[in-house]
């Protein structure tokens, strides 16, 4: 009789789970249609995710309450609360995989190459910590006028909800809410709220630099300001013939269809990651088992890439294939992170997030355009900026965007060397991370700000370490190259 209720309570909460995520499917379909048919999502260039969170926001009862539209049990606001925490597991679980499996493209070039994607990385990496140390900054200021309660960690969510963008931002309730802090589904809807304002106002301010750059002259492909594509902006390409593939097709249906394959590895790596989370919290170091499981999750699947290219089964693995799946749970997240955004509680911290974003926005223009122009001069300086502005305010995709409205066929290597670059990240965060929710954890909102500045000095270090580097290197190379020329 017990085992039969365990059976029906389990099959219960299987189908209630079920339901709700039905329902944040609808949500993206929404999204995606109004995507394709109203000119001001178009202009904005908003993902049908987030589009259909804020429908299901602005319908539902967290909103409306009990004159709701979307009339959906308290449950279900739970299930899709907790979703974007829970998905963030599997979805930096899979970065890793597929990392360093495609070598053939080693040239000279590649030597090239190596000072660009270094810069890339420490200019993108420094910029997040300054993100925070502005975001520790605000709190440190409002909570000395007296006229706001901040809790302690409130800052964080800037850098998350920018540099993040929503599905970084949608986890961070997780986070928190893992260190004991039960402000953590507050902390949640500002770091959501942060990134919806970044990667609208990301996107209309990066437009407007295009322009005015491309009427300056500061352009490299661009000579004009023109058009952007209709298919970019409606989010959809009607021909089939220009349709892009999703991927290869490394093993045969009839044994394993090839999104299974790599889905079985990610899902894999995340139950080694709770079992190994579990062993560590035997051991009572807080150190251990206060950590994210993420961050275990990459480091295993660190581990299990490494053993898939030794035994040389790198043909298996298909990062496009990867990138969908991760992609696929990523606009799940976001719509049900929004959806389930607690308003009332996010309104009351309304000024100090607006002020912070704000001086976020400012401070991140100059540190990306004119630092930029520094570290890149003559080097398609706008071009690598533009691509870091987006993504440093919204996500890569948002970046890729605008840098393909000033370079529609990436005919520039801002694209590649950014990409690389942004790919470190996620081997620099098994050293950073861990230090930072260290000091999140129990850290005062002072120690956090000098943390981040601290770490952001770390990064500028690197910069400026790496971009002198390589002008010493260039002039030295000059004249070998005049000599080589004048002996041929």
């Amino acid at each position: 009789m017990f085992l039969e209720e365990i059976v029906m309570l389990t099959s219960s909460l299987l189908t209630e789970l079920l339901c709700s995520l039905s329902i944040i499917g609808g949500l993206l379909l929404l999204g995606t249609f109004l995507r394709a048919k109203v000119k001001l999502f178009q202009k904005l260039f908003l993902p049908a995710s987030v589009i259909g969170g804020f429908i299901g926001l602005l319908l539902g009862p967290m909103v409306l309450g009990d004159y709701a539209i979307l009339r959906v049990p308290e449950t279900y606001i739970n299930d899709w609360s907790l979703l974007p925490g829970t998905l963030i597991v599997p979805i930096f679980a899979a970065v890793p995989l597929g990392m360093f499996m495609n070598r053939s493209a080693k040239s000279e070039s590649g030597k090239k190459t190596a000072p660009n994607v270094l810069k890339a990385f420490a200019l993108f990496a420094a910029l997040s910590f300054m993100q925070s140390a502005i975001g520790f900054g605000t709190n440190l200021f409002f909570s000395r006028t007296g006229d706001y309660d901040l809790y302690r960690t409130f800052g964080y969510e800037l850098s998350q909800g920018f540099c993040g963008g929503h599905g970084t931002a949608g986890a961070v309730g997780k986070i928190l809410e893992g260190l004991g802090l039960d402000y953590w589904a507050t902390a949640q809807g500002v770091a959501v709220t942060t990134a919806t304002i970044g990667i609208i106002g990301g996107m209309l301010l990066g437009i407007i630099f295009i322009n005015i750059a491309a009427a300056k002259g500061k352009t490299a492909v661009l000579k004009k300001p023109g058009d952007i594509p209709a298919e970019m902006s409606k989010g959809y390409v009607a021909d089939s013939s220009r349709h892009a593939s999703m991927g290869r097709e490394t093993f045969m249906p009839s044994t394993i269809e090839t999104i299974s394959l790599h889905l079985a590895i990610i899902l894999g790596v995340c139950g080694a990651a709770y079992g190994l989370l579990g062993l560590l919290a035997k051991t009572g170091i807080s150190a251990f088992s206060g950590m994210p499981v993420w961050i275990y999750a990459m480091v295993i699947m660190f581990g299990v890439n490494h053993i898939i290219i030794k035994l040389g089964l790198d043909w298996a693995i298909d990062t496009k294939v990867k990138s969908r799946i991760s992609g696929a749970m990523s606009d799940f997240a976001i719509t049900a992170a929004i959806a389930s955004l607690p308003v009332e509680a996010v309104m009351e911290y309304a000024v100090p997030i607006l002020v912070m974003c704000a001086i976020g926005f400012v401070l991140t223009y100059i540190f990306v355009f004119k630092l930029g122009d520094i570290v890149f001069k003559g080097d398609y300086a706008f071009e690598r900026s533009i691509i870091a502005w987006g993504t440093a305010t919204g996500v890569m995709i948002t970046g890729m965007m605008l840098l393909k409205i000033c370079d529609p066929d990436y005919e520039t290597p801002a694209l590649a060397d950014f990409s690389m670059g942004f790919s470190l990240l996620s081997l620099s965060g098994l050293i950073t991370t861990p230090l930072t929710l260290a000091v999140i954890a129990s850290g005062s909102t002072m120690a956090n700000f000098l943390f981040s500045l601290a770490v952001t000095g770390v990064f500028w270090a690197i910069l400026a370490v790496v971009t002198v580097g390589s002008r010493v290197t260039a002039r030295h190379a000059a004249p070998a190259a005049e000599t080589a020329a004048l002996a041929d």
